[in-house]
């Protein structure tokens, strides 16, 4: 349980350095200069004022300086951080597979919040999440039985251990991310418009890389299902034109992935 409280404080910590992240990518801003400061009055913020949740509270969720009103976003996204980090430290214990599980999350946690505000999905975070995911594969185990299934169906029989871990966590990024590239592709040449971006095909690569074939395509099903869902629902209550919007299919994917990271486990 110590472990679990330690792992819920860094998770505060990071998630605070995400919602730097979720501001200053889309923006093509860097994450390590200038130090924090508020986009409203642009005066830096002390530290004080920049300890997770605590001083969302104290301050009434607005600037001390100039009194601007501070996204709820910040605490929510600490928050969530915070308690995924607790859960997957609490559920696997202080081990390398609880580590590759935060870092997965995080990873999600940020994307959700980036393409709701932004409709991006920062390469920094999808690319570099895909690579993240192959390296732990080497070192942690991917048991996901759809991809072995492959794997054998094509002939590729490989002995536990480290190369059989990773071809799986290949197969997972690269046959579901293939598939929703070509729905893309599809629905560009039948509509002639754009319907899907490039960021959620790297965003489902990289949930692959994580969770295998079966944890990409629980993905795929369950946000295509929820954005189709909710997103209709949005458009219908808010009365936007449903051929022009567009729809944060990111945000959808990347909660169906918390969800799947979850279920994994």
């Amino acid at each position: 349980m110590i472990e679990a409280l330690l792992a819920f404080v860094f998770g505060l910590l990071i998630g605070s350095f995400l919602n730097v992240c979720i501001y200053r990518w889309p923006r093509d801003l860097s994450v390590v200069k200038p130090r924090s400061h508020c986009p409203a009055c642009q005066k830096t913020i002390a530290w004080y004022d920049n300890v997770p949740l605590v001083s969302y509270a104290v301050l009434g969720g607005q600037c001390r300086q100039c009194g601007a009103r501070i996204s709820l976003r910040y605490p929510v996204v600490e928050l969530a951080t915070g308690l995924l980090f607790f859960y997957f430290v609490l559920t696997l214990g202080a081990t390398l597979a609880a580590l590759q599980m935060c870092v997965f999350t995080a990873m999600l946690v940020a994307l959700v919040f980036t393409d709701l505000e932004e409709l991006i999905l920062p390469d920094e975070l999808t690319l570099g999440g895909l690579l993240a995911g192959l390296a732990f594969a080497v070192f942690v185990p991917l048991r996901d039985p759809y991809s072995q299934t492959l794997l054998w169906l094509l002939g590729v029989t490989l002995p536990e251990g480290w190369a059989r871990s990773l071809a799986g966590a290949a197969v997972g990024a690269l046959l579901p991310a293939l598939f929703l590239w070509g729905g893309g592709w599809l629905y560009l040449k039948l509509r002639h418009r754009e319907g899907l971006g490039l960021g959620d095909v790297k965003l489902v690569a990289m949930v692959g890389a994580f969770l295998g074939l079966g944890g990409a395509l629980l993905t795929m099903i369950a946000g295509s299902i929820a954005g189709s869902i909710l997103g209709y629902a949005y458009i219908k209550a808010t009365g936007k034109d449903p051929a022009t919007y567009e729809l944060p299919f990111g945000t959808f994917l990347g909660c169906a992935a918390l969800l799947a990271a979850l279920l994994n486990r």
